[in-house]
């Protein structure tokens, strides 16, 4: 079998060859270059009953939205929607009437009468979309029994869960669907790509509001309420490369007090003008107004005149073009430290319930939205590909690296408690989309082992909580067997249901074995290795000494599928738990010949070139560069820590395997070749062989990659090679 690429393009073509502190940096490099630390996107959510739920399908309940609509009426419903790549996607649809769907002015849907009502079948549609914007409407109508409405969105919640943008000019940036009133006729012409709304012939909802210098003050945000306090949030913006006197004057409809950089620097004690002067310094300075409302009113209104500086929104607000950001109400006499919530992370507890900043016009909310691929995102994977970055960074001495794990981390548990509340309040989290909404292994385990180790770095903000919740989940909440055994109950799809897989080894173990180090407590550790031997009486395959893939509850058998990765999670997991078991454990014998019996199994399996192929079992399938490595991983360890009771074969095919990697999956610039995407399951080996492809630089390999090559080293010095 060739490589994926020419040799020569290969890492192990370079001068350094297979120099592993080498070929750590150029990998380790090219992934953070291709994946920027970027923060979130800010975006206006204004308040309306088209709201995404919790699969992150939006819903569209014309019925209660419009209680007039009559049988014939239309009611439609536009959004568009940004992808960086052509691609088939699946959307889901469900039609509780008549309904069409138009994907950039073409019909691609519509309702039968059968498929119309209350309890109606999801319906999978695959949509073509092009590279760039993509807009689509619902014609949404009522059927004669009375059934309207829909619900749409993203096929993928868990990968690619898919926020729309409103597309009107007016609204540009904002998140959620513009809509109309119900129409006798259909539009003039059905919104594409570049299509003004005005062609269409309809007035598009909602309306937007007046800003409170239009409004008089913080009552049109939060009421009349007497002795409450707000705060107003901006920044002063100098271009110039000098300090400027500015003024800032306007007037107070109750008592205010600016906050600048820290510190008050003027005070209004009742209603009335007021004037202020500010030395601004060049570049930004964040200006803080604390707000108290009386019984006259509460608020103000305020300018700045001058060519060289001037307010400016703090951050930039998508669909906003204010210069004011409002945190409130909270109630009287409460002590507020404003400044714990200018990083827009943290929920605020305010005067009847938690509370986030705003705008300044009623019903226009603010909300981080994460629309990176990678960066900041919360899921299994990553948990492996930032595990390896992070002991990529220790090895070579990185703090970069170091860092850059950090605030990946960070970002997800910083935010944590504010996407459980953002999933409250709007249906469905803008961000930690998998943290906020935990209901399987995958969603916890992988990346939450990994925190763990982040934090040692340095503490991160909101992780313990993190780590409590997800202990709690997988001891507690997780579906179970009558001996205990996890297994998925309910899976991302209905040939999942039912099922126990290789995968949720590493999804459960390694999480354990670092909260028992973290908390102290050995009953984790204890349950991690339960897990493990469990897990061998319904997957090991004795004749063979490896794992079938997947263990079929309903009928009570294995899937006899030898997938090379399913296994990989295996190996790996239980060379995790055997550095951390005490010797003295009940289940240390058995666990330590369990490690021996697979990697024996595994070790024959190994190809010509040192590679593990796709399925192990088959040499004509493709040479996988994620299992080989934990195949490696889990070898160099025994050689380590003197499991093997013979090590040579063990320590041949770790450097065969690495030479493999070098030569045949790893080229010149860092990319990573032959990592399996991500996998459904098959009684059939023929599915892992021809249609569960390969992708180029797949998360699911990267970190891995490198914890083989970081596992190689330590076992060539540990040997003195």
């Amino acid at each position: 079998m060739s490589p994926y690429f020419n040799p020569i393009e290969s890492i192990a073509s370079q001068t350094s060859g297979t120099d592993i502190p080498h070929v750590l940096a150029v990998m380790a490099q090219r992934y953070v270059g291709d994946n920027p630390p970027h923060g979130p996107v800010y975006r206006v959510t204004r308040d309306s009953e088209i709201l995404k739920q919790d699969h992150h399908l939006y819903q569209f309940p014309i019925g209660s939205m419009f209680p007039e609509l009559k049988e014939g009426q239309r009611v439609y419903a536009w959004a568009k929607l940004w992808v960086d790549q052509a691609q088939d996607f699946i959307f889901h649809v469900r039609c509780y009437g008549p309904v069409r769907l138009y994907h950039n002015g073409e019909k691609r849907f519509g309702s039968a009468p059968e498929e119309e009502s209350e309890g109606a079948a999801l319906i999978k549609l695959k949509v073509a979309l092009l590279r760039g914007w993509n807009h689509f409407v619902l014609e949404l109508g009522k059927n004669a029994a009375g059934g309207s409405g829909a619900e749409f969105g993203t096929g993928n919640r868990k990968n690619k869960p898919y926020h729309f943008l409103a597309p009107s000019t007016d609204r540009e940036g904002e998140e959620g669907w513009i809509y109309t009133a119900p129409v006798d006729s259909a539009l003039k012409s059905i919104p594409g790509a570049s299509q003004a709304e005005a062609s269409t012939g309809a007035e598009w909802l909602p309306s937007r509001g007046d800003a409170l210098e239009e409004s008089g003050g913080l009552q049109a945000l939060y009421g009349h309420r007497p002795g409450a306090s707000a705060y107003a949030w901006t920044t002063i913006v100098n271009n110039s490369a000098a300090v400027e006197r500015v003024t800032i004057e306007g007037t107070a409809y109750g008592p205010i007090s600016f906050v600048l950089e820290g510190s008050e620097i003027y005070s209004v004690p009742r209603r009335g003008d007021f004037s202020l002067q500010v030395d601004a310094k060049p570049g930004k300075q964040e200006l803080l107004v604390q707000c108290m409302a009386s019984e006259d009113g509460w608020g103000f209104q305020a300018e700045l005149t001058s060519s060289k500086v001037e307010l400016a929104c703090p951050r930039r607000i998508h669909g906003y073009d204010g210069q004011w950001l409002y945190l409130g109400p909270f109630p009287a006499d409460t002590q507020v430290d404003a400044a714990e919530y200018l990083m827009l992370d943290t929920i605020a507890d305010g005067d009847g319930g938690s509370i986030f900043w705003t705008t300044d016009e009623p019903g226009a909310n603010i909300r981080p939205f994460l629309e990176n691929e990678l960066f900041g995102r919360w899921n299994y994977p990553l948990g492996v590909t930032l595990f390896g970055l992070l002991e990529t960074g220790s090895v070579l001495r990185r703090d970069d690296l170091l860092d850059y794990v950090s605030r990946h981390v960070e970002f997800a548990t910083s935010t944590y408690a504010y996407s459980l509340w953002d999933r409250e309040r709007y249906g469905a989290a803008g961000l930690n989309n998998q943290l906020s909404h935990i209901d399987s292994l995958d969603d916890c385990g992988s990346f939450g082992a990994l925190a763990i180790l982040a934090d040692r770095i340095r503490p991160l903000k909101g992780a313990q909580p993190i780590f409590d919740d997800i202990a709690h989940y997988i001891m507690n909440e997780q579906d179970r067997m009558e001996d205990g055994a996890l297994y998925r109950h309910i899976g991302v799809s209905p040939s999942m249901h039912n099922t126990m897989w290789c995968d949720d080894m590493y999804m459960s173990v390694p999480f354990l074995c670092r909260y028992a180090e973290l908390t102290g407590d050995l009953r984790y550790i204890d349950e991690a290795a339960r897990q493990l031997l469990l897990y061998k009486k319904y997957l090991f395959m004795p004749e063979q000494s490896i794992m079938s893939h997947v263990y079929d509850v309903n009928l009570g058998k294995q899937s006899r599928t030898t997938w090379g990765r399913g296994n990989g999670w295996v190996f790996f997991s239980l060379a995790v738990l055997l550095a951390v078991l005490p010797r003295e454990n009940e289940r240390y014998a058995e666990i330590l010949s369990f490690y021996r019996e697979l990697a024996e199994g595994y070790r024959k399996l190994q190809g010509i070139h040192g590679l593990w192929h796709q399925v192990l079992t088959d040499p004509e399938s493709y040479e996988e560069a994620s299992c080989t490595s934990m195949f490696m991983y889990g070898f160099a360890l025994g050689v380590r820590h003197g499991w093997l009771e013979d090590q040579d074969p063990y320590v041949r095919a770790v450097l065969q395997g690495w030479e493999g990697l070098c030569d045949r999956a790893i080229d010149k610039r860092g990319n990573l070749y032959g990592v399996c995407k991500g996998s459904s399951w098959s009684y059939h080996n023929a599915y892992y062989k021809h249609d569960l492809g390969w992708n180029l630089n797949d998360t699911h390999g990267i970190g891995i990659v490198l914890l083989a090559g970081i596992e190689t080293e330590r076992m060539k010095e540990h040997l003195g090679l």
